[in-house]
């Protein structure tokens, strides 16, 4: 199978998914390339078309949009259990 269709299993595919706080295992260019690598897009603010929030330590202002659109916030630890192995 070649890279491309493991893509289209990934529970993330075809979502926006924003990236916020100090994430431990990534950076913030790190996290935005692996959100790509899973078929996803990575969004720089929380709109009512963001998927997923990733959050880390301090997280800020977009945490809090997120909660008010009602959008799933995911730890990092959750994000990266949810990938395909």
């Amino acid at each position: 199978m070649d890279n491309k269709n493991s893509v289209t299993y990934s529970p993330f595919y075809g979502c926006t998914i924003v990236a916020t706080g100090k994430l431990e295992h990534f950076t913030r260019d790190g996290i935005n390339s692996k959100i790509a690598s899973l078929g996803a897009t990575a969004g720089s603010s929380v709109t009512r078309k963001t998927s997923y929030v990733i959050c880390g330590e301090k997280p800020g202002s977009k945490l809090t949009k997120a909660r008010e659109l009602g959008i799933p916030v995911l730890t990092e630890q959750e994000f990266l259990s949810m990938i395909p192995a």
